[in-house]
C-alpha cells in the first residue's frame, strides 16, 4: 500500500511542483491535495499519513485548522509549511500539535529529505527546543541593509535608493539581493510585506 499525504496550500503551482518532487522521490506514495482546510476535509480519503499545510490560507488559516484535521485524521502527522520562518509562528504551531515546520525555501532536496523523516514518524529538526533563542529566525540585517529596507518599502527603486543613501545603483543591487536572501524572499513586493509583518520598518 502506498503511503497517503494530502498536500493543503492554496497555490496551486506550489502544489504542483511539490507534488512532482515528492513523487520522483518517494515513490510508492500517494499524493491527493486540496487548496483551503474547507476543502480537505471534504477529501474522501479515509486514512492519512501525513499532511503537509501551508500557514497562510484563504479562509481558515493553517494554524486554526489544525484541530479539525486532527479530528478528521487522528493518526495522521501535520507538518507545517511556510514561505517564512516566523519564530511565533512555528512556537504557535508546534503548541496547537504540528509534527514538524518545514521553509518554502528550502531545497527540492532538503525538502525532500524532511518529509521523508516525517513519513518514517522521525521527529524534525526544531520541534525538540521551542526557547526563544533557538527559534530566533531574525534576519541579520547591516545597518545599511535596513536603511535600504526601510526605503525599499516606500517603493523606491534602486536608483532612487542609491540617491537617498548617496550610494551606486550596483552597491544598492547588491544590498537589495543580501536583504532578499536574508529574509528568505525573493521578490522586493514579499521583503516589503515580510519586513512589515515582522515590524522590521516603521
Amino acid at each position: 500500500m502506498p503511503l497517503r499525504l494530502l498536500l493543503i496550500d492554496d497555490h496551486a503551482l506550489f502544489r504542483s511542483g511539490i507534488g512532482m518532487v515528492l513523487s520522483a522521490g518517494l515513490g510508492a506514495i500517494d499524493i491527493s491535495e486540496a487548496a483551503s482546510i474547507e476543502q480537505a476535509l471534504h477529501s474522501p480519503e479515509d486514512e492519512v499519513e501525513l499532511i503537509l499545510l501551508d500557514v497562510q490560507l484563504q479562509g481558515l488559516n493553517g494554524l486554526d485548522g489544525i484541530a479539525s484535521l486532527k479530528r478528521r485524521w487522528p493518526t495522521a502527522r501535520i507538518v507545517m509549511v511556510s514561505a517564512v520562518q516566523d519564530g511565533q509562528v512555528i512556537r504557535n504551531a508546534f503548541k496547537r500539535g504540528a509534527d514538524g515546520f518545514i521553509c518554502k525555501a528550502e531545497a527540492p532536496a532538503r525538502m525532500l529529505e524532511l518529509v521523508s523523516q516525517a513519513l518514517l514518524g522521525e521527529q524534525l529538526p526544531g520541534h525538540d527546543d521551542l526557547s526563544d533563542d533557538a527559534l530566533d529566525t531574525s534576519p541579520k540585517l547591516t545597518p545599511r541593509q535596513y536603511e535600504v529596507l526601510d526605503l525599499l518599502c516606500q517603493g523606491l527603486s534602486n536608483k532612487m535608493i542609491g540617491r537617498r543613501l548617496n550610494l551606486s545603483e550596483n552597491t544598492v543591487r547588491g544590498h537589495v539581493q543580501a536583504t532578499l536572501a536574508a529574509l528568505q524572499v525573493s521578490s522586493r513586493s514579499e521583503a516589503a510585506f515580510v519586513a512589515r509583518r515582522r515590524g522590521l520598518v516603521s
